[in-house]
């Protein structure tokens, strides 16, 4: 203690770490800690300062060391998002590469509206000893460095120049890493000589805080509004996006659909919003979509969307409804309540739901529409069947496919088990093929839309899973062009015992880009490993070894039986588990279900298939929505 009992003495670094652990937010009555913990790789620029804090924590704040700083930031969104945004984890790196190596992470949280507290290191702020190690010299701007990178992709971002600032600069960082509306990345570059320099912090600052997550109301004219536009609907249908299962309106919504019988499809990051079997779950929306879903979108006037950004995957690129739909946005975020000429109700999706229904009355959905949309859920039902099945209708064997390797995992999985796909080919078919066995059981991670998140992000959703479901398993579907670019995570995983099951889907490359190419009339080029043509030495991966080599068990399947015989083995086993199975480029997609989706294509081209293909995806936009 300083010479008043109203200040305590302390660096940045242990004051930063200090105010962590004096945060907290209570969950279902229960009080807990706001911070997890983190995810370090300590170098120059943070070691000395920010890991002598951390080090004196370290029970309070566990400190897991990852092996690439992207994969930290992956972990530390794919914990955020298991815990539906109510807690969160820290990211420290070093100056420099260490800390460049997070802007993809931190990019993808910020699209995921995830929070994330990114504790990187900067250059000195006396200058004195520039340029130092790793430093980027801008001539013109000293100021302007790798950190500066983070400002597009970070809901709130400072550079600590002086060690009071963060008397004010965290309090900041936790409201907007808490706010349902700006959530996402927080940054703070911490210079190296600062972290480690004092001050006479008031004791105030590290009073226990214990946190609630804002309930906006939403405002009375807005609802009175949407409220018309429903009761004068024949034919209404109900998006489930992600924000439904952050505002915990999961029972709500289920409660007002039965009530109201209005149908109810799935965005992708809303995915586990139902389960598989409620007969009102007509599937998941848009061009990865289900026939069933996007047959009701088309013919649908009125439109719920509850905790969606309208992203183009869930609306075809404003093609999936009628041009004259009246959509309804409820949101926590005005930026997302106001798009495509919807109707606001800016506000949280629980209460905005409550006060919607209650000023529906009786109204309920007319059967006939019922009975449409149940019909088609029927068909997409028996389609997923079929779609999943190994054998053909003759009985012959189908070439091996992602959906076949869905279908007998999930055929054998826990309901509480958790799934994370990510990027490729995957997160159409996991969401397209997976039947929901529980709520908030499905992570496909498709705002970024990142390869690489699926072995990180099972890692960090394990970490939190074992906070509270010891008996469930975390599962990740990987194709082995992700494998290849992040893998390491399988040895995080070893090493602290946050056991995964990871299946390994092998389609030689990049192959649901070559799809694309192809179904845009282009040759096969630089996707597949085989069309590579500076790949001339035509060489495979032993993916059972190698993973054999981080520590993880290691498989390999030659089809869907085995893989599920191996599955089983897996669940049974303690460590981390790794299934190889290879499957088809080519055959075996999931052909049904897809709306129609923008992507730029040659206005000329000296190949006829390409001209075709062009003209051929241009008369798709006749059904596209204009920006107004």
């Amino acid at each position: 203690m300083s010479g008043s009992d109203q200040t305590v003495t302390l660096t940045v670094a242990q004051a930063i770490v200090r105010y962590l652990t004096n945060q907290y937010i209570e969950i279902d009555g229960e009080k807990t800690l706001i911070c997890g913990g983190g995810f370090g790789i300590f170098g120059h620029g943070n070691v000395t300062c920010l890991g002598e804090a951390l080090y004196e924590n370290q029970d309070t704040l566990p400190l897991y060391r990852g092996q690439n700083e992207q994969g930290m930031g992956f972990a530390a969104a794919a914990y955020a998002k298991y815990h539906l945004r109510q807690r969160f984890m820290f990211c420290t790196a070093s100056a420099g590469p260490g800390t460049a190596n997070l802007l993809t992470s931190a990019a993808l949280a910020h699209a995921n509206r995830l929070p994330m507290l990114l504790l990187c290191g900067d250059a000195f702020q006396t200058r004195l000893p520039d340029p130092v190690l790793q430093q980027l010299e801008h001539f013109g701007n000293p100021t302007f460095g790798v950190n500066d990178a983070f400002k597009a992709v970070s809901r709130y971002w400072d550079r600590i120049t002086h060690p009071a600032q963060i008397i004010q600069s965290l309090p900041a960082a936790i409201v907007t890493m808490l706010d349902p509306a700006d959530c996402g990345p927080a940054f703070i570059g911490l210079p190296q000589d600062i972290q480690g320099w004092t001050y006479d912090y008031p004791v105030e600052m590290f009073e226990e805080k214990v946190h609630h997550i804002r309930r906006q109301t939403p405002d009375e004219q807005e609802i009175k509004a949407a409220v018309e536009a429903l009761k004068n609907a024949k034919k209404p249908m109900i998006i489930a996006g992600g924000g439904v299962q952050y505002s915990r309106a999961v029972k709500k919504l289920t409660k007002f659909a039965e009530e109201t019988q209005i149908p109810v499809v799935e965005t992708i990051a809303g995915r586990a919003n139902l389960v598989d079997s409620h007969d009102l779950n007509i599937g998941p929306i848009g061009v990865t979509g289900s026939d069933s879903a996007n047959n009701i979108a088309e013919e649908a006037d009125v439109i719920l969307s509850i905790g969606c950004r309208l992203q183009d995957f869930t609306t075809g690129s404003w093609t999936a409804f009628a041009k004259d739909a009246q959509i309804i946005s409820l949101n926590a975020a005005r930026h997302d309540a106001g798009k495509h000429r919807s109707l606001p109700v800016v506000g949280d999706a629980k209460i905005g739901l409550g006060k919607i229904w209650d000023e529906l009355g009786s109204y309920k959905a007319p059967d006939s529409w019922v009975g449409f949309a149940r019909e088609e859920r029927s068909k997409w039902v028996k389609y997923v069947a079929d779609n999943v099945n190994p054998k053909s209708s003759d009985g012959s064997n189908r070439p091996n496919s992602y959906a076949q390797a869905i279908g007998a995992v999930n055929a054998l999985c826990d309901p509480r088990d958790r799934v994370v796909a990510a990027a490729g080919g995957l997160p159409a078919e996991v969401t397209a093929n997976w039947r929901t066995l529980d709520v908030g059981t499905v992570d496909v991670e498709f705002g970024f839309s990142c390869m690489g998140y699926e072995i990180a992000g099972g890692w960090g959703a394990r970490i939190a899973q074992s906070e509270k479901e010891q008996s469930a398993d975390t599962i990740v579907f990987c194709g082995d062009g992700s494998y290849l670019l992040m893998n390491s995570d399988i040895y995080s995983a070893v090493l602290t015992d946050k056991k995964m099951v990871v299946l390994v889907l092998d389609n030689g490359g990049f192959a649901v880009i070559n799809k694309l190419q192809n179904n845009t009339g282009n040759e096969s080029f630089n996707n597949l490993i085989a069309d590579t043509p500076t790949a001339t030495n035509q060489v495979g991966v032993d993916f059972e070894a190698h993973a054999r080599a981080l520590g993880a068990n290691a498989e390999t399947v030659q089809n869907p039986a085995e893989l599920g015989e191996a599955f089983q083995r897996a669940k049974q086993s303690d460590n981390t588990s790794v299934i190889v199975m290879k499957v088809d480029p080519y055959e075996g997609w999931t052909t049904e279900g897809h709306t129609w989706w923008e992507v730029g294509t040659p206005h000329i081209t000296n190949s006829d298939r390409v001209r075709e293909a062009h003209l051929d995806w241009e008369d798709g936009r006749k059904r596209q929505r204009n920006g107004i």
